[in-house]
């Protein structure tokens, strides 16, 4: 059911939750879980009513608060993992660009049975526009899947590849500055307290010098870190990541590494004595995003460089106290290589197509639903199409742009439809999970993560 107007919202909600001051009562958890729930996150989504979605989104994530379900940043557990107090696990970030809710949903189930501690919700700056999903869209239907499955706990929610573009920044370098400031703005007050700066794009390889050219790169994200320490919530620090190498462009070397911390660190302490820094860094190793499609429309085998990967974290741990290097683009390698990355103390990997691939690939996916949304990419994406493309290939590379504009038709498929798909899914998770030895970890984020009850004020439409 979608609420169109806050009478309606608040009538569902009676003998169910009630607002409390700026907190919520929860009456009835059983009816919550078993009806409301759904109500409000497709109410949050898709109500025609700003005021009601607003409202909507408000006691989700206040709801969520009162079941112990509540935003964090994983800043101490990879603070201890810089120290080497814990090792032998890679923790999965993981993009659900299309029926978040119910895959959402798919990741808690896997994590409970698989007693897994943190596991990151990710959305990029290129995914939240093409998904519409804003940010704090997102982080209520995360919200809304852990109060479904019965999750307790933290959550981490991440803004993966907060990225500059460099043809925008090239014509323009304080208003697209400024487009991710301010994107990083609303991401915190989303509950975002995760957030990989991304200004890899601006590492100018003609440069004489590795550190000249890191300059940009490091300079900006300094600043964007120094910008992410003055809005963090009180009582948190916000995790954050940088990068070195763009995906899918060459393979990144330790001496790159090690000119992007010096000129990172000296940019920092400039702005600020205390001023924490990164906790990660993400490089590249081979892969690129989504993987390369073959004529055919399958994705080619990709062979990751390990031995530079293992290099890059140790030195990241050893000499910076980082929790170690982040991998990209890996979703779409093939299952043998997953167990590899906590062998070579990868901190975090980073997996998003594979699971869109599973969504449009799934026997139960309506044939008919996928030809209209097929049909819309090959009109409106043309212009994308590169001369050397097959069918098979465009439609591959563009078709995650289709679960935007097809939003209400997919997060309207039956319930039978998407019960499938998200028996799948979770079968993929909890194979990722085992695989990068998450497994029985439940325990390290109860040691290691004390998250904070952050105030959100009660809208208008509820007072």
């Amino acid at each position: 059911m979608i609420y169109k107007d806050k009478n309606e919202l608040q009538k569902k909600c009676a003998k169910i939750i009630e607002p409390d001051g700026n907190d919520v009562r929860i009456l009835d958890e059983a009816k919550l879980k078993s009806d409301l729930i759904d109500d409000l996150i497709f109410t949050a989504v898709f109500s025609p009513d700003k005021a009601t979605q607003e409202a909507a989104c408000w006691l989700i994530r206040r709801t969520g608060a009162a079941l112990g379900i509540m935003s964090a940043s994983i800043q101490s557990l990879y603070e201890a993992m810089g120290r080497e107090e814990l090792k032998g696990f890679t923790v999965p970030a993981i993009n659900l660009r299309g029926i978040t809710y119910e895959a959402a949903q798919a990741v808690f189930r896997a994590a409970i049975k698989g007693k897994v501690g943190p596991v990151i919700f990710e959305i990029a700056r290129s995914e939240i526009d093409y998904t519409k999903q804003r940010p704090v869209e997102y982080a209520c239907a995360v919200i809304a899947a852990a109060i479904k499955t019965g999750y307790r706990g933290p959550i981490f929610l991440q803004g993966d590849h907060f990225q500059i573009n460099a043809k925008k920044f090239a014509a323009d370098a304080a208003k697209e500055t400024q487009a991710v400031k301010n994107l990083i703005w609303e991401a915190i007050e989303a509950g975002f307290y995760n957030i990989d700066i991304d200004t890899s794009t601006l590492v100018d390889l003609t440069k004489a010098s590795i550190k000249e050219q890191q300059k940009t790169n490091y300079s900006l994200a300094a600043e964007l870190t120094t910008m992410i320490r003055d809005l963090e919530p009180e009582g948190i620090t916000v995790s954050v990541g940088g990068e070195i190498g763009e995906v899918g462009g060459k393979n990144s070397t330790v001496e790159e590494l090690q000119a992007y911390m010096e000129g990172y660190l000296e940019e920092l302490k400039k702005m600020g004595e205390s001023l924490k820094g990164i906790s990660k860094i993400s490089v590249q190793t081979g892969t690129t995003h989504g993987g390369v499609p073959l004529a055919d429309g399958s994705v080619a085998k990709v062979k990751i460089d390990f031995e530079v990967l293992e290099k890059l974290s140790a030195l990241a741990r050893s000499k910076y106290g980082l929790a170690g290097a982040v991998q990209h683009g890996a979703s779409t390698l093939p299952d043998e290589a997953f167990d590899r990355f906590p062998a070579v103390a990868t901190a975090e990997i980073h997996l998003a197509t594979g699971f869109q691939n599973i969504i449009y690939d799934h026997s139960s996916f309506p044939g008919d639903l996928k030809g209209k949304m097929y049909d819309y990419m090959k009109t409106e994406f043309k212009s994308e199409r590169k001369e050397k493309d097959t069918e098979e290939q465009f439609i591959y590379k563009t078709r995650k742009k289709g679960f935007g504009p097809f939003k209400p038709e997919m997060w309207h498929l039956p319930a039978d439809t998407l019960g499938k798909i998200g028996v799948q899914l979770e079968k993929q998770f909890s194979f990722l999970f085992d695989k990068l030895k998450m497994t029985n970890t439940q325990g390290l984020v109860e040691k290691y993560i004390k998250p904070v009850d952050v105030p959100l004020e009660i809208p208008a439409a509820l007072k």
